[in-house]
């Protein structure tokens, strides 16, 4: 991944507006998931999926902490996301294409909530850092 500094600054930047509320943004970016593609749900067939449940608020939370451990992590996101690679390749087997479908969530979220941060400059950074976590996600599928 090659963040320019900007980049880089403009993802911290929101991720510490985002950092102190993850169970919220993370729920948003989950329900958007399940319902803009709801062949995703299959993979939660365990969980309660109407909107707002407890389940869906905690696997969001989950998801954004994750994310937020990589952005303490930006020059490491192998290493960070190791275990959690792992996880996904080998004992939940999410489809890999899932994780892009995923991330355009979190940009929609991101874009809605902080308009005035989200800029050009903003966007594309946390393009690249999602699709870089991604990368890493599925990089044990092969």
């Amino acid at each position: 991944m090659s963040l320019s500094d900007s980049e880089k600054e403009a993802v911290l930047g929101i991720w510490g507006k985002v950092s102190g509320n993850v169970q919220t943004f993370g729920a948003e970016a989950l329900e958007r998931l399940l319902k803009s593609f709801p062949q995703t749900k299959i993979y939660f067939s365990h969980f309660d999926l109407s909107e707002g449940s407890a389940d869906i608020k905690k696997q969001g939370a989950n998801i954004l902490k994750a994310i937020g451990e990589a952005v303490k992590h930006l020059d490491n996101l192998e290493g960070t996301l190791s275990k959690l690679s792992d996880l996904h390749a080998y004992k939940l087997r999410v489809d890999p294409g899932n994780f892009k479908l995923l991330s355009n969530c979190i940009l929609a979220v991101l874009a809605i909530h902080f308009p005035e941060q989200f800029t050009i400059t903003a966007h594309a950074g946390w393009d690249k850092f999602l699709s870089a976590i991604s990368t890493v996600l599925t990089s044990k599928y092969r």
